[in-house]
């Protein structure tokens, strides 16, 4: 499983879990051609493969506490977070894939005004990502989870690792600047 000239040990997974970020950039070096070859192969689409193998270097750091070298390897402990994000992104597509069905098969004028409200949801839906990006880390995790998971301070910060009162700030903040950009674009012809 590790590419050549490349020494993976047990001693590297120790090191990973005490966070030495030298460990994190070798694994990523030697396991990244690996995570990025199987989410391709079972998303094919290349920058969705992309999102999914960063996504797993970003999760596997910062929940690196969970990681346990005695259990089993470092590499295993990646694929297997890999396997679930891919998992995640094609249930996000098939979702989009059968909301987009949906639309394009309207009939009556009621479905038709049901088609427009999905329509309307999934265009905000794009606006909010799009700002949520331009919010930059943590506050982007922060808000992502407090929406998209309904989770509450305590669980974001627990989540995070992050105090509750850094937590409720970022919060208090980016929702102003949010409300302030959206206010701005609903009010552009």
């Amino acid at each position: 499983m590790t590419p050549p000239g490349h020494e993976w040990t047990p001693q590297r997974d120790v090191e990973f879990s005490a966070g030495d970020e030298h460990a994190l950039a070798l694994a990523y070096k030697s396991f990244s051609p690996l995570i990025f070859t199987v989410a391709l192969r079972s998303l094919g689409d290349r920058s969705a493969a992309a999102d999914v193998t960063q996504e797993v270097f970003v999760r596997a750091w910062r929940f690196r506490s969970g990681y346990s070298p005695g259990a089993g390897s470092l590499p295993a402990w990646l694929l297997g977070i890999s396997r679930n994000l891919v998992s995640d992104a094609q249930a996000a597509r098939q979702k989009t894939d059968s909301l987009v069905q949906r639309v394009h098969t309207v009939d009556g004028p009621r479905e038709q005004e049901r088609g427009a409200d999905e329509i309307e949801s999934v265009a905000n839906r794009v606006v909010l990502n799009s700002e949520l990006e331009l919010l930059g880390e943590p506050q982007q995790s922060i808000l992502r989870l407090a929406f998209y998971e309904d989770l509450t301070h305590q669980q974001i910060s627990s989540r995070l690792d992050l105090p509750l009162g850094t937590v409720k700030s970022h919060i208090r903040r980016s929702l102003t600047q949010l409300r302030s950009r959206l206010e701005t674009w609903n009010a552009t012809p």
